[in-house]
């Protein structure tokens, strides 16, 4: 049986009412639902307009300006510069593969984790902890080795795709750029 979606409201002055609880509750439970990977839509109470983003947006806001954020400055910089840029709709579905590529890793390694210490599995939080900051490193260097191995082929890509448009402008008859593949040694004398 599918798991009902669960519905939470948004009224105009700013609370939140589960439905399911027929209670008020915090962004804080909002971020609890996640965690416990909780299906649940947030719909402003009058309009039913759909809000889940924008609460999401402000629980990564709250978990950014407390403790030790995940995005740079730099990294925010370059996610805004991909807004009506013509890798925005390219962008969105990369980073969503990358995010479950992360989370399938961290779950494999947790699942393997389990069976570690003496036959027991990690029940304990802190040991948790011990553990992961000793595979950091590795794991670091993997997801390395994965981010360089997506950009050369996100890079692959773009030349194959600058070839295949060189080529169909050339079949209808515009000049190849100087320098450039399929330009003819009398194109690439002319300055």
């Amino acid at each position: 049986m599918a798991e009902e979606t669960r519905l939470i409201k948004k009224y105009p002055n700013r609370r939140l009412y589960d439905t399911q609880t027929s209670s008020y509750i915090t962004l804080g439970d909002v971020k609890q639902l996640v965690l416990d990977n909780e299906s649940f839509q947030v719909v402003d109470a009058k309009s039913g307009e759909d809000l889940t983003r924008s609460i999401l947006l402000q629980i990564i806001l709250d978990e950014e300006t407390c403790g030790a954020p995940i995005f740079t400055s730099n990294m925010l910089s370059h996610i805004i510069r991909f807004y009506g840029n013509a890798m925005q709709n390219i962008m969105g579905p990369f980073l969503e593969q990358n995010f479950q590529a992360i989370t399938d890793i961290q779950s494999k390694f947790q699942e393997q984790g389990k069976g570690m210490v003496d036959g027991k599995q990690f029940a304990n939080p802190e040991l948790w902890a011990q553990f992961m900051t000793v595979q950091t490193p590795m794991i670091q260097s993997m997801m390395s080795n994965y981010i360089e191995q997506s950009k050369n082929m996100f890079v692959s890509m773009q030349d194959q795709f600058q070839d295949q448009t060189r080529n169909l402008f050339s079949n209808f008859g515009f000049p190849a750029q100087p320098g450039k593949p399929g330009a003819s040694p009398k194109d690439s004398s002319k300055k």
